[in-house]
């Protein structure tokens, strides 16, 4: 697998943006709560699934070094090792 071109501060940054500026309004609904999405940092397209690495390969399919950034939506983090996802959304 090829590795993105873009640092992980990049990747993090643009991958906050396009969240919170352009993709958050359609995607945090009621039945998207919970849900994964990993976002191609380059290019804006997304996928939402329950499965990291699924969701992941899809995007890896049409883009094998594609800058990748996940979050949990309306959560605070994608996984809780030891301690508690927090709600960041009601």
């Amino acid at each position: 697998m090829s590795k993105p071109k873009l640092s992980d501060d990049e990747i993090t940054k643009r991958g906050q943006e396009l969240y919170e500026n352009s993709i958050r309004p359609q995607v945090e609904t009621p039945e998207n709560i919970g849900k994964i999405i990993s976002i191609n940092v380059e290019t804006g397209e997304y996928v939402i699934g329950d499965d990291l690495l699924v969701i992941s390969m899809r995007l890896r399919t049409k883009q094998a070094d594609a800058a990748l950034w996940t979050e949990r939506i309306g959560f605070n983090a994608v996984y809780a090792v030891g301690g508690t996802l927090v709600r960041t959304v009601e």
